[in-house]
């Protein structure tokens, strides 16, 4: 009777600790999910900032800067491309669409090399993104793209107080990031409205 009870007792403390080791198995994916997620949100929120140094023109030392697209008050709206720019400057810069699906639904962000329609890091402002390695550095550099959106209520001030404004409309930029984590296959979008 005492070996029943015994085996038992057993078989009841082997199936709790075969539980307890799936538990803390899933609470580890989960948390290295968590942490792969944090890795792409802080790369696309990389990738915002060098798209703000893109439209300004920072870092100054930068040898492909293109600021001069952006220029507040005399965009040059020829650059932007329906679909989104895949070469020379207009890499990245979609052109608004009034109707269907915004240019940052149709771009694929994962696509690089010739023929990618959004910017990596870096490549109009000469900043450098660790990526590739392995451990929890980013699969690959955050990319963007950016799209112009009349500004109809805008500070009308900029034109009349900054003397290398154009006499043009004014606009603001429409900034779609996307970030990688550790695994190519997590990703992280984010998005701003930005007025340089």
């Amino acid at each position: 009777m005492s070996l029943i009870v015994v085996m038992l007792i057993l078989i009841v403390a082997s199936v709790l600790g075969v539980g307890g080791i799936q538990i803390a198995m899933m609470a580890e994916r989960g948390t290295r999910n968590e942490r792969d997620m944090q890795v792409a949100w802080q790369g696309a929120e990389a990738g915002l900032i060098d798209a703000e140094f893109d439209i300004e023109g920072l870092p100054a030392s930068s040898a492909n800067k293109r600021n001069t697209i952006f220029k507040r008050g005399d965009v040059d709206l020829a650059k932007f491309i329906d679909n989104c720019g895949d070469s020379g400057q207009s890499i990245g810069l979609c052109s608004l669409k009034e109707t269907g699906k915004p240019a940052w639904l149709i771009v694929d962000f994962t696509t690089s090399g010739s023929g990618a329609k959004a910017v990596e890091l870096g490549t109009y402002t000469g900043r450098d993104f660790p990526s590739g390695v392995k451990g929890t550095q980013p699969a690959r550099p955050p990319r963007y793209v950016i799209e112009p959106i009349l500004d109809r209520y805008g500070v009308k001030s900029y034109r009349t107080t900054d003397p290398s404004a154009g006499s043009g409309p004014s606009y603001v930029y429409r900034i779609t990031s996307m970030g990688f984590g550790p695994n190519a296959e997590t990703q992280g979008v984010l998005q701003i409205i930005y007025r340089n």
